[in-house]
């Protein structure tokens, strides 16, 4: 028997994740950004369409650039799947664009680096407009500590004591390429870019370097955090707000 062939079509995604439970598609809540898109593919395609993203980002958080990739038994125009997506997708989720992929091609087994960007309003006053992609930080942080904690953060370590992630098999090895910490009247940028992150690992390395910029925790301390016989442990988890990620490299 001939096998019917496929199609596999590659999304780049834009979400605010304010009022949704996160990337991944939960049988209890249609309040996902998988979910939402997965049901308007099916109903277009007529087949039960599943799609993989690069990664679950977390409830709340939010996305310049995120990719998935789903594949069909229908020959269809990019463009006029982007059209279908945008035209029913509620106004907080936008497909950018839609292209042909290798018939191999996996969103989350063929990434090679993320970015992600945290941003903290430490400013002393609100933005009214952009509060919901910032983390308001009322006391002022020392942003020249939080980079040479940051600097200690990348390179190769087991960031388990930075991580929400059940105990498991798997490695929890990972590796920051860059962290670059940018301030502008107050608004402080935190990029992390490295091969993958744990469940909320970025929200506690910034929970941390939070904790270091305001005097609770010393530079010194961060290597600490990576030597599983010591006890020293990382900051609190940042709010998911202020969680945005940026792109995915292949």
């Amino acid at each position: 028997m001939t096998k019917k062939q496929e199609y596999n079509y590659l999304l780049r995604i834009s979400y605010d994740g304010t009022r949704y439970l996160g990337w991944q598609r939960q049988k209890s809540s249609e309040k996902t950004i998988q979910g939402k898109i997965e049901a308007i593919l099916s109903i277009m395609t007529g087949e039960s369409v599943e799609i993989n993203g690069s990664g679950r980002t977390d409830a709340g958080v939010h996305a310049v650039e995120q990719i998935a990739n789903f594949k069909t038994g229908i020959d269809l125009d990019p463009l006029e799947i982007r059209d279908y997506l945008n035209r029913y997708l509620p106004e907080d989720i936008g497909v950018n664009r839609v292209e042909r992929a290798e018939p191999r091609f996996h969103a989350r087994l063929n990434a090679k680096a993320k970015t992600y960007c945290y941003t903290i309003n430490n400013s002393g006053v609100t933005d009214v407009f952009c509060h919901r992609f910032q983390y308001f930080y009322p006391a002022k942080l020392d942003v020249s500590r939080m980079r040479e904690a940051a600097a200690l953060m990348t390179g190769r370590h087991d960031f388990r004591k930075c991580s929400f992630a059940k105990r498991t098999r798997k490695s929890t090895v990972r590796t920051i390429y860059e962290i670059t910490i940018s301030e502008e009247n107050g608004i402080i940028q935190i990029s992390y870019r490295g091969d993958g992150f744990l469940y909320n690992m970025v929200r506690i390395l910034t929970g941390t370097l939070i904790e270091v910029g305001r005097g609770a925790m010393k530079v010194e301390e961060i290597n600490r955090l990576f030597d599983p016989e010591d006890e020293t442990r990382a900051g609190f988890t940042a709010p998911a707000g202020g969680l945005t990620l940026m792109n995915v490299e292949y």
